[in-house]
């Protein structure tokens, strides 16, 4: 359907398939799975928060990640729970530009987020004797900004450059609004937005994932060239495990939502194709809670000492 930038009220999510009465099903587990997020990622900022034994540097940068996953999970799961119940999957020009930015400074903060953590990680195992005096508050401040103050901006010019473009067709081959997508419209050669969309990838992406490399490459240089025990310390579920376990993660969700965007899928399997589309921005969100709350011991000896302290007093 031809149309100019004027005419462009709603966009069409095409990637929705009928599924008839299994989409009460559906709409139950994206549910439940949302209440799952919400839950478990509250509880862990909040016994990060209350408790002063854990106000270090890692795990306020982990408190930051799990803000982070509370807002890229409710950019997304509460406009899931609609789609799947609507018979008409449309969405509004500014909620679908809305959507864009809210996913895309979810992912690019994510990744931040893993590569200033991977930086305490090399500090704390690589210059042990100087973590405190390097890892001061006035750091912690100025890390934790880095982390949502660039992406923030850098998307920002994503949606402004996107949103001034000419388009000729109103239909997204996805089931959540995507900004190469919306590139894919436009009645002419995006030229400055693909370029554009580069340099965003190289900022948020690449920087990074530079940063976690290194990091990691001096943290095995240590591990290899120090004793048994600061082998043990660096791949101990306490520092880094959990760490490279997230980034592997994400690294493959990012991978999926790449190649999604700049291929054609129509002949991947619906369902397949469904799953890779959400795997991006459901997988890490659940992921994170269960790795850091199970595998480290002050979380979770604080979280069961909540428990128990909130079951005693539901008895009593």
């Amino acid at each position: 359907m031809k149309m100019n930038s004027t005419q462009v009220f709603y966009f069409t999510l095409s990637a929705y398939i009928d599924t008839g009465s299994v989409k009460y099903f559906s709409f139950l587990i994206i549910l439940c799975l949302y209440v799952l997020i919400v839950g478990s990622n509250v509880l862990l900022i909040v016994v990060i928060c209350v408790n002063r034994s854990l106000h270090e540097p890692m795990y306020m940068f982990l408190c930051s990640l799990f803000v982070n996953e509370l807002y890229g999970s409710t950019s997304l799961f509460p406009f899931l729970l609609v789609q799947i119940l609507s018979d008409v999957h449309i969405i509004s020009a500014p909620l679908c530009f809305l959507q864009i930015f809210s996913v895309y400074t979810y992912g690019s903060v994510e990744f931040t987020n893993l590569a200033v953590m991977s930086y305490d990680r090399y500090v704390a195992i690589c210059h042990p004797l100087q973590y405190n005096s390097m890892m001061t508050s006035v750091k912690i401040v100025f890390l934790v900004s880095i982390t949502w103050l660039p992406p923030v901006l850098i998307v920002g010019g994503t949606i402004v450059l996107s949103s001034s473009l000419q388009l000729c067709g109103n239909v997204i081959n996805k089931i959540y609004c995507g900004n190469h997508s919306i590139i894919k419209l436009a009645c002419e050669e995006p030229r400055v937005n693909n370029i554009y969309e580069l340099f965003m990838v190289f900022l948020t992406v690449c920087v990074p994932g530079s940063v976690i490399l290194y990091t990691y490459m001096r943290i095995l240089k240590v591990c290899f060239s120090g004793s048994k025990q600061t082998r043990q310390k660096a791949v101990s579920t306490h520092t880094c495990t959990p760490h490279l376990a997230s980034v592997i993660n994400f690294s493959f969700g990012v991978s999926f939502e790449i190649l999604q965007s700049r291929f054609d899928m129509n002949n991947v399997p619906s369902m397949l194709r469904i799953f890779l589309y959400l795997y991006f921005i459901t997988f890490q969100p659940v992921f994170n809670p269960v790795l850091y709350g199970l595998n480290m011991s002050k979380i979770r000896s604080l979280c069961k000492k909540l428990f128990q302290k909130f079951s005693s007093r539901r008895f009593f």
